[in-house]
């Protein structure tokens, strides 16, 4: 039995958690129909071009959810991804994201994104995949993360940088081994080993 274009779509939604228009017409249903179906209740607007299910929980990170679809190749990094992890006190109003050196900037007005441009090893190394909402989130590890404050310390703070290190090591979120093979990918391991020895 075939679906109407309206249970496709909530059908859809459920799956993906986040739906965009060009997810229906990879199905042939006309973007018309989301309208349809927000009038309809069966979804609501969480942003431009981004739809949820009308009964989906929003959790504290759904604008990683939003910006995991909005730019899928990219990972959730830095004060973000410290912020997912739950090392260290920031809290950002923006969302992180890395992208490759070369890769086009995302033209993304909601939600507010800070680009960050890594090599490709660095980009490649440490990342992770969580379900946000629903949705395949890719972030880079807590001590992938670490490395990067530390590479990045003129962007977000040296102090940034130290509180995350000293946070991942106490609660246990990274080994001063993954902290280590993580700085050496990005090129920190002179910068971070004197506070690595102080904390260790």
């Amino acid at each position: 039995m075939t679906l109407s274009p309206l249970s496709q779509i909530a059908k859809m939604a459920k799956t993906s958690g986040v739906l965009r228009p060009r997810d229906l017409v990879v199905h042939g249903i006309a973007r018309e129909y989301l309208r349809i179906a927000t009038d309809q209740g069966i979804l609501v607007r969480s942003g431009r071009g981004l739809y949820l299910p009308a009964d989906s929980p929003v959790t504290e990170h759904h604008s990683l959810a939003e910006s995991a679809r909005r730019v899928p190749k990219g990972v959730v990094c830095l004060l973000s991804a410290l912020s997912y992890h739950g090392v260290g006190t920031q809290n950002p109003f923006e969302v992180w994201m890395a992208i490759g050196a070369k890769d086009r900037r995302p033209a993304v007005v909601n939600p507010k994104l800070r680009i960050a441009r890594f090599s490709k090893p660095a980009l490649e190394f440490g990342v992770e995949t969580h379900d946000v909402e629903g949705v395949p989130v890719r972030i880079f590890s807590v001590a992938k993360t670490v490395a990067d404050c530390f590479k990045y310390r003129n962007k977000i703070g040296l102090d940034v940088a130290i509180e995350a290190l000293r946070d991942s090591l106490r609660q246990k979120k990274a080994t001063p081994n993954q902290i280590w093979e993580a700085a050496t990918v990005c090129r920190v391991a002179n910068i971070i080993r004197p506070y690595m020895e102080a904390l260790v």
